[in-house]
């Protein structure tokens, strides 16, 4: 196993206050779609309000997303009091070169209450040796959080 396992870590400074940040996380399936629809052409809640342990959502991804078309997430835990999600990704695309995927993001106010650190992880196994480091989804969740960043400042 060794080789296949391994851990994308990335921390993203935002404007927007923690409580206001993680509003947008817990409302993933409005928010993301109009904060970045070049991204995200649609979300749909499959089971569950789309925030409880156990929701599973469909997102279709925009233009540019060659390897990745859909993805299938379930929520897997939510810390309100630490604004802090895990989720699964379930089906799609992605499954053909990660055999599991486990994601965190955790909203951290900043000390003077001017902005936030959103914190994004994802452990995965890959599907083979040959799969490279899928350093594409660290990219993806970094270009992501600063465009809702945008979007709730200008809300």
């Amino acid at each position: 196993m060794a080789g296949l396992t391994g851990k994308l870590e990335a921390e993203i400074e935002v404007k927007s206050k923690a409580d206001k940040f993680w509003s947008a996380i817990r409302e993933f399936a409005t928010i993301f779609s109009k904060a970045s629809p070049s991204d995200y052409k649609s979300i749909q809640i499959i089971e569950g309000d789309g925030k409880v342990p156990g929701s599973i959502y469909k997102t279709t991804l925009g233009q540019g997303n060659e390897l990745v078309k859909t993805v299938t997430e379930r929520i897997d835990g939510v810390d309100e009091a630490k604004r802090t999600i895990i989720y699964s990704v379930i089906d799609g695309e992605l499954l053909k070169y990660l055999k599991s995927y486990k994601g965190f993001i955790s909203v951290i106010p900043k000390e003077d209450d001017n902005g936030s650190i959103v914190k994004w992880i994802c452990e995965y196994e890959k599907a083979s040796q040959d799969i490279p480091e899928p350093i594409f989804i660290k990219e993806f969740a970094t270009k992501i959080f600063p465009k809702v960043d945008d979007y709730l400042l200008s809300a």
